[in-house]
This record gives C-alpha cells, sequence and structure tokens, in this order.
C-alpha cells in the first residue's frame, strides 16, 4: 500500500496477525490509515510522500495534543503509540483508536437530516468548539504548546508573507483585504487551544448526532479562539459537493444556523466578547484565499499531482470578497 508498508508495521507492533489497512479518503496534507489485525481497529497518520521541512507534519506534536485533549475528557481520538522512527514505514507515525462515526461532506445526505437536525448539529459543533475553548492549557500540560501573546498580529505577517511567497497573478481586492485587517488587530484574550481548522467534514458524527470525535489536529496551537470559529463561519459559507451542477454551502442546507446565529451562541457558550468577530471572519477569509492562492500557483507551475486543482485558482475571488464583506458587519 502506498505510503504504509503493512509487513514492516506488523514486525515493528510484534504482532502475530496479519494486518490490513486502507487509506482514508479525502485531505492532500496527513495520510491516514485504517488498520486492522482482524480483531482489532486501528487508525495510522503519517506525513504526506515526500515531505522536507521537519518542522511540518508534526507526528510528535498531534499525538501530543490527542493524548492531552483525551485525557482531559474532550471527544478527540485517544492515541495508542507514537514511532518517531522512520526506517519503520518510511516516516513518523502514531496510532490511534478507531472511532465509529461519519463524516458529512454529501449535501443531499445533510439536506435529508431535516432542517430541525441540520440546525442542532450546526450548534452542537459550535458548543464542542466552546469547550475546547474552555479547557486550560496548563491544567491539560499543554502551557508550551503555542504563543498566545501577539497570535493575531503574527497571523496577519505570516499569511502575507505566505501569499507574497507563492502567487504569479493579480487577484483584484487581495492586497487591500490585507490592508484593511492590519489596521486594526485584536490583541485578544488569553489563549486557548486552536484547532486551526475546524469545520463539518472535520468531524465524525455519531448516533443521536453526538459528536464521537474531532479529527486532524495538524495545525492546532494556542492562540486566540476566535481565530476558530471565525473560520467555521467561513467554511459555512463555502460549497461541499456540487448538486444539479450547482455548488451547495452548508448554510443554503434548511435549518441551518444563520452566522449571526452561530456567532451569538458561541459567544453566550464560551462567555467571550464577539463584538470584534466581523475582524476574525475577515481575516479567516483571507486565510483561506491566501492557501487556495499558493495552491494554485504551484498547479500553475506543475507542482502538485492529482485531480481538481485546475479549479482552485477560481475559488479566491469570492473568498477576497467575502473577506471585504465581513469587515463590514458578517
Amino acid at each position: 500500500m502506498k505510503g504504509l508498508d503493512l509487513e514492516r508495521l506488523r514486525a515493528y507492533l510484534g504482532t502475530g496477525r496479519e494486518l490490513t489497512g486502507s487509506m482514508f479518503a479525502g485531505g492532500r496534507s496527513n495520510l491516514t490509515y485504517a488498520v486492522s489485525d482482524g480483531e482489532n481497529r486501528w487508525v495510522l497518520r503519517r506525513p504526506p510522500l515526500g515531505h522536507v521541512l521537519p518542522t511540518a507534519h508534526d507526528m510528535v506534536r498531534e499525538h501530543r495534543v490527542l493524548e492531552a485533549l483525551s485525557k482531559a475528557g474532550f471527544p478527540a481520538p485517544h492515541p495508542i503509540l507514537l514511532c518517531t522512527d522512520p526506517d519503520v514505514i518510511g516516516a513518523p507515525f502514531y496510532l490511534m483508536e478507531h472511532v465509529d462515526g461519519t463524516i458529512y461532506r454529501d449535501v443531499d445526505v445533510l439536506a435529508s437530516m431535516g432542517p430541525e437536525a441540520m440546525h442542532a448539529l450546526t450548534l452542537s459543533l459550535v458548543d464542542t468548539l466552546a469547550d475546547l475553548h474552555a479547557l486550560d492549557p496548563a491544567a491539560i500540560g499543554l502551557a508550551d504548546f503555542g504563543r498566545p501573546e501577539g497570535y493575531n498580529a503574527r497571523q496577519v505577517a505570516r499569511w502575507k508573507k505566505q501569499l507574497d511567497a507563492s502567487r504569479g497573478r493579480d487577484v483584484p481586492g487581495l492586497d487591500e483585504l490585507h490592508a484593511r485587517l492590519a489596521v486594526h488587530i485584536p490583541a485578544g484574550g488569553p489563549g486557548t487551544v486552536v484547532h486551526g481548522d475546524y469545520r463539518l467534514d472535520n468531524v465524525l458524527i455519531g448516533d443521536g448526532l453526538r459528536i464521537s470525535a474531532v479529527l486532524d489536529w495538524e495545525m492546532s496551537t494556542l492562540g486566540d479562539p476566535l481565530s476558530d470559529i471565525a473560520l467555521m463561519m467561513v467554511y459555512a459559507g463555502r460549497p461541499l459537493q456540487i448538486r444539479d451542477g450547482r455548488a451547495i454551502a452548508p448554510i443554503e442546507i434548511p435549518g441551518h444556523p444563520s452566522l449571526f446565529e452561530m456567532g451569538a451562541r458561541y459567544g453566550e457558550r464560551s462567555g467571550r466578547d464577539v463584538s470584534d468577530l466581523h475582524w476574525y471572519v475577515g481575516f479567516a477569509a483571507f486565510k483561506l484565499a491566501a492557501i487556495l492562492e499558493g495552491v494554485h500557483y504551484r498547479y500553475v507551475h506543475g507542482q502538485t499531482v492529482g485531480e481538481g486543482f485546475d479549479t482552485i485558482g477560481d475559488m479566491v475571488g469570492p473568498l477576497v470578497r467575502r473577506g471585504h464583506e465581513a469587515l463590514e458587519g458578517y
């Protein structure tokens, strides 16, 4: 199997049982596999093939945050072992428990739930995020997991630098959006653990629409919690699967709460001041625009492999417009 030698993994685990495995679909970052010995089921995470930067796709970091959060009772998969020896399967990796649940990416399935269930599911996502931000990093052993002081200012500078390093075209309004964001950067309150990519399809939903696990912690750090809810709000307006030739965003599905209701619910659940949330939504749109512009740049220069990259560039302009709209009031 590409990226995972099951025989070498079996030897490392010291099991006499034959292993089977399959790669989970979706995502182009860290690789995720389902692994079983016929009796037990696990999930294995490793960096992407051909990764270069040793600090990128850090398995030790992911393992650490999962261990801390699962021990604290937060719905994150419990890690079982960490292997930093790249000779075992070709890269560092970790194993975690297999959690039952469904990832919802199909708008038809979401719409079939009915308005009440869609409304409840989305607010449950908001509540779970607020619960994550309620955890004291020091109390769960993550006091040094990041630098929350000056987090927003560093993010504004970082993503502008990333953008400038990988773009080869003019995108109307993009530089103007960054300039508007840089004028008033919220200081933010005390830092919390932030997921960094919190959205509907990074969550496993179990029976009764209960959130059984939050997945994909590779972007997690200590930072401003409002950045997480703002990014979730931007994702709510981003299309999922194409239906009848039309891209459908979660917020268009009957029953999905409005952005105002999502923000108000988060403020109520977390007890945090959300009066500056429009800035965070504007920045989340800018950040996603910068990321996608980088993907488009690599596609144009023949540095990507796979399908779907030819349409990435078309997504940048709408995000820029969304960012400007958010600054006027999300």
